[in-house]
């Protein structure tokens, strides 16, 4: 399963976000691996960042739950989280707003 998000960035505070994403911790890694995520990228555009990840796990909801109970992955988003600016699209409780994907060719 591929996944497409959006997300808002803070203008004031791209260099920094850029900074953090040019060494992403260890550990975040290493969840992010175990949560059966993939091939996983962050892009930006002005101040909107677009992710895209293969998904290779049997249950996403649960492996998603496992990456938001790591404390390692908590950390980071604490630093992150403040950079980043919900889309209107957004629906309650959904930080990173996943997108339809439209087009798709390996």
């Amino acid at each position: 399963m591929r996944i497409a998000q959006v997300i808002g960035l803070d203008p004031d505070r791209i260099d920094e976000y850029e900074r953090l994403h040019s060494a992403v911790w260890p550990d975040v890694l290493a969840q992010i691996a175990r949560s059966g995520i993939r091939n996983y990228s962050i892009s930006r555009y002005g101040t909107l960042l677009f992710s895209i990840f293969d998904y290779v796990g049997d249950d996403f909801d649960a492996d998603m739950a496992a990456m938001a109970e790591d404390e390692a992955t908590q950390r980071w988003w604490a630093v992150c989280e403040p950079l980043q600016r919900r889309v209107p699209e957004a629906a309650e409780g959904e930080w990173w707003h996943t997108i339809p994907e439209v087009f798709h060719v390996d």
